[in-house]
């Protein structure tokens, strides 16, 4: 089997030669533990999401459209000492950090988030001049090269990249997360205002590659929950974001996109049947530390919706028992259940030693070949 048909047969919870090997990625410190470990330095020049050969990671491709601020906000230092940089970003979010332990532009904490872009109306009415869909410069110069190129594939295609694009998601950049958590009982006209703005940005931008090329699955980037439950209620998710879902994912469909992905960090469980209502088709990456486990979310939804994700990254961190306990518990099951991806719940921070990392991913191919 091609590596397209694999994924789209697992998604239609149908049989397949082996259940496709994806991951999310590394941290920067991760990859320079590795290297001092004995991992290549010539390695990992490829994005997981899309394949790497190294780790004998699946191919996949993701169709590159600019989705952001055009233009964006000027990058500035607005403070700077020995411990930590203020900076304003090009998407306007001001954010605190410390200077320590960054590798790759990877930091080991998270910033401290000063300020954001929207606070009222009239401070989206400027944002929304830098969303202009149908500025040239939001598709790449080789397009058309790459929808040459795209028609005869064998490995699956996702409309924009991933983290490009979510409802919730985008509200967040544009508002903060607990400035559009009052936002939704203080001024709940523009949060919708917001949405639909959103939305219609979103399919005006992608009509041309609609036109052009059958894609095989889009992905909504929300991580709309944390470790006890989602950041908004069922009535807000309905009120607010099932209809703009919908007519997101009928517009798709009406194209031939067959898999809708959400992909939401935490425990989200709670709003699954909804997710379902409006064409969610698979959820990831099911964060352990969450209690998001497959097994049992599979047991509760049956074959409503697809899987990808669940295993637990801080067993790596263990040793080889504790990686055969993971596995065995969560795969077998899954895969025979069908509708699965297994990956680790996230991407893989910098105390999994590699040679740790090299047997699971030994293991876990095993399990997938069945």
């Amino acid at each position: 089997m091609t590596d397209r048909e694999r994924f789209c047969n697992v998604m239609e919870f149908k049989q397949v030669d082996r259940v496709p090997n994806y991951e999310l990625g590394l941290w920067g410190q991760t990859i320079k533990r590795w290297q001092e470990e004995g991992l290549p330095q010539d390695s990992l020049y490829f994005s997981w999401f899309e394949g790497e050969p190294y780790f004998n990671i699946d191919r996949r491709a993701f169709a590159p459209i600019n989705t952001g601020m055009i233009p964006g906000f000027e990058y500035k230092v607005i403070e700077e000492d020995e411990r930590t940089i203020t900076v304003r970003h090009e998407n306007g979010i001001v954010t605190k950090a410390l200077k320590e332990g960054t590798v790759r532009g990877t930091r080991m904490s998270m910033d401290q988030y000063i300020s954001f872009p929207v606070i009222d109306r009239k401070s989206f009415q400027e944002i929304k001049k830098r969303y202009d869909p149908n500025s040239p410069v939001r598709y790449p110069l080789w397009w058309d090269e790459m929808v040459k190129m795209w028609k005869t594939r064998t490995y699956p295609l996702c409309l924009l990249t991933n983290a490009s694009f979510g409802l919730y998601s985008q509200l967040r950049r544009w508002v903060g997360t607990e400035n559009i958590s009052y936002m939704f009982y203080d001024d709940p006209e523009l949060v919708e205002e917001m949405i639909d703005f959103n939305t219609n940005f979103l399919l005006t931008l992608v009509e041309k590659a609609l036109n052009q090329i059958d894609f095989d699955y889009f992905n909504f980037f929300e991580d709309f929950a944390g470790k006890g439950g989602p950041l908004i209620s069922p009535q807000i998710f309905e009120k607010f974001f099932m209809p703009y879902y919908k007519k997101i994912i009928e517009r798709f469909k009406k194209a031939g996109i067959r898999y809708f992905w959400l992909d939401s960090d935490g425990n989200c469980e709670v709003l699954i049947p909804q997710m379902i209502e409006c064409g969610i088709t698979c959820l990831w990456p099911l964060e352990q530390a969450s209690e998001m486990d497959p097994v049992r979310l599979r047991k509760k939804f049956g074959k409503n919706i697809s899987f990808a994700g669940g295993i637990d990254k801080r067993v790596l961190a263990m040793g080889k028992k504790e990686i055969e306990k993971e596995l065995y518990s969560k795969i077998p099951f899954m895969i025979e259940s069908g509708g699965y991806i297994p990956t680790i719940d996230h991407t893989i921070p910098p105390d999994i030693p590699l040679e740790n990392f090299i047997y699971y991913l030994e293991l876990k191919m095993k399990l997938l070949c069945g």
